[in-house]
């Protein structure tokens, strides 16, 4: 064999190529042994589907394996397998060229349905110059499968690489990285074990260590197997126990209970995508502000990030678990990411099979089960709305393309009983004649039950949706209708409510009549409302605010003003009961000056009734502790 050193220049792009990958290309730059790792995975399977047809490529090595070699007295860490090899010609190809990896020939060698028979890692070509972010030297052997030569390749990526014939037992490739003096931690046991359990835990193929444990005599050396090797996610669901996949839920999500749910599913097609979603029983303290997506992004079962906020919104980011796409590219960034088709179809794929978990959920709680010889039934997913529902608000506001199945999974309070009710539930106890979905938003469930907004409408039977949420007058605007009935806040416009012509006829003379007093109260409040009319909503109170039909609820406003932004104060309209005691003894007063004061009474108290401050609380009390000295 000849001992002939042949030296190579690299191709142009190669040197941009090592810039990029040490200075750009990784965030952290333990990730070069995810992608080496990869690369033996790749020889391995190439090799094993080559054995297929060609039984003695395999010869008596059939325990096919990755091996770790860190030596700490030599500064290296060797990574060794036993796959498909490389002959000298493979060697100045693929490492003395961009992207032109044996993977990636196979690949288009192969037919459709062949394809789908191997999984194949990554791209042999930029991953293998991430050795270079921890190595100043880095030396390949390699002996291809069926052949008796082993090569050797050597660079300092300086421009230039060698080429010599090498010896090697048997079949496959050792990858010797020469460390930096800043990277001898690789050539410990420890750091490199938790890279792999980092990113190659679920690596199919068994990825061993030599380990020396013990001292002096009793000294002892042996092979360990340091990755999982069998990923949860791509293994049949029947082979899948509860247990298997609790405990798996408690290992991605650092949470000790239990999850409250999960679905696990494989999408095939022009795309191929596997996952292990779950729904947690319990929201973390943090979930309303934190925006960190909690589902691991795998690429063929190599890990490439734990927040991959790309593929799941933000309104998802309760979701736990992974996804597994077999198309991205292995060196997938988060700009690719944020770019490619493939990455819109996994967040599709993620966003209905969420909602695919949670209508299952929300048909359970509706059905009875047997429990314990008991017909129950389960309410996990009121379980769920409870944690979590806000989240979903956020996503009929936020996602057009979910927001109709969103809209039937969403829960409120109502004046029909102390349960949560879907809008499917309301609209199906609506009366004939009621024309829309009423509901009325106020800081605490007590207030909104005894909103004045509410009393004509209760008195009527129409069941009132009772929002107590910054965000529910948002989502309703968003929605606009559902079944084809529109949202009406009763806190906003002329109610519109069916009446009759006798009705009709008494609202009228209600309204003259009250014309000279209605003027009084409108001078009295000029600084305060825009104006002031006869109520159609109020049956025991004696007056109320509302907003311009189209116009930001009071309490929108609040929102926003507590939240930072300036919004300029609007005028709302007052509405007085004709029919109320307080009301016709303030039409009857003749005093100007005590008129006003009742006047401001009753803007103030309609103030506190729907949960807001008067403007002056003082001038408020001093009013209330006059009428009462007077009574």
């Amino acid at each position: 064999m000849s001992a002939t050193v042949e030296k190579h220049v690299f191709q142009a792009e190669v040197n941009e190529v090592l810039s990029l990958v040490v200075n750009s290309l990784y965030s952290h730059r333990e990730v070069f042994l995810r992608e080496l790792i990869s690369n033996a995975a790749d020889a391995i399977d190439q090799l094993n589907f080559r054995a297929l047809t060609d039984h003695a490529l395999l010869g008596t090595d059939k325990e096919l394996r990755i091996e770790l070699i860190p030596d700490a007295k030599k500064n290296t860490l060797t990574i060794r397998d036993n796959g498909i090899g490389m002959s000298r010609d493979e060697l100045i190809s693929h490492l003395g060229t961009i992207a032109r990896s044996g993977s990636k020939k196979l690949m288009q060698s192969l037919s459709a349905d062949q394809k789908k028979d191997i999984a194949l890692i990554g791209q042999f070509g930029v991953g293998f110059y991430s050795a270079f972010l921890v190595a100043d030297s880095v030396t390949v052997i390699s002996r291809k499968a069926g052949s008796d030569e082993a090569w050797v390749w050597e660079s300092q990526a300086k421009g230039d690489f060698e080429v010599r014939a090498g010896e090697r037992a048997s079949r496959g490739t050792d990858i010797v990285l020469h460390l930096k003096d800043d990277a001898k931690e690789y050539a410990e046991e420890w750091p490199v074990r938790e890279v792999v359990h980092k990113y190659s835990d679920y690596v199919r193929w068994p990825i061993r260590m030599e380990i020396e444990r013990g001292s002096g005599d009793d000294k002892k050396t042996e092979w360990q197997t340091i990755n999982k090797a069998s990923a949860l996610w791509t293994r049949k669901k029947s082979d899948v126990t509860d247990d298997d996949y609790r405990e798996f839920y408690k290992s991605v999500s650092h949470d000790w209970q239990e999850p409250l749910a999960w679905t696990h599913f494989k999408v095939e097609g022009s795309h191929e995508l596997t996952g292990l979603l779950y729904l947690p029983a319990k929201a973390p303290f943090d979930v309303v502000d934190r925006r960190k997506s909690g589902v691991r992004l795998f690429v063929k079962r190599v890990f490439i990030m734990d927040d991959a906020q790309e593929i799941v919104p933000e309104w998802l980011r309760f979701v736990r678990g992974v996804v597994d796409s077999e198309d991205l590219p292995l060196n997938v960034s988060r700009e690719i990411l944020q770019k490619d088709a493939t990455t819109r179809f996994i967040r599709k794929q993620l966003v209905g099979k969420t909602l695919s978990l949670l209508e299952d959920l929300a048909k359970e709680g509706e059905t009875e089960h047997d429990v314990d010889g008991k017909k129950e039934k389960r309410n996990r997913y009121e379980q769920f709305w409870n944690e979590f529902g806000r989240m979903l608000k956020e996503g009929v506001y936020h996602d057009i393309e979910a927001r109709d199945r969103l809209a039937a999974l969403l829960r409120f309070h109502s004046t029909n009983g102390d349960s949560l009710c879907s809008l499917g539930d309301y609209t199906g106890r609506m009366p004939a004649d009621q024309k829309a979905i009423y509901f009325v938003a106020s800081d605490s469930l007590s207030t909104a039950k005894a909103s004045p907004h509410i009393e004509a409408l209760k008195k009527r039977g129409y069941e009132v949706l009772l929002m107590t949420d910054t965000i529910d007058e948002w989502v309703v605007d968003a929605l606009r209708e559902f079944g084809e009935k529109p949202f009406v806040s009763a806190a906003k416009g002329a109610l519109d409510l069916p009446e009759s012509d006798e009705d009709k006829k008494k609202k009228d003379e209600q309204q003259k009549a009250m014309a000279p007093v209605l003027e009084r109260v409108q001078k009295a409040l000029d600084e305060h409302v825009k104006t002031v009319r006869v109520t159609d909503r109020l049956t025991d109170s004696p007056a109320c605010l509302v907003s311009d039909e189209h116009g930001m609820s009071a309490r929108q406003e609040r929102v926003l003003r507590e939240a930072g932004h300036d919004v300029p104060a609007h005028k709302r309209i007052l509405e007085l009961n004709p029919e109320h005691a307080v009301v016709k003894k303030l039409q009857a007063l003749t005093d100007d000056a005590q008129f006003a004061e009742w006047a401001s009474l009753l803007h103030d108290q309609a103030l506190l009734a729907e949960g807001t401050m008067p403007a002056d609380p003082a001038a408020f009390s001093r009013r209330v502790a006059a009428l009462m000295a007077k009574g």
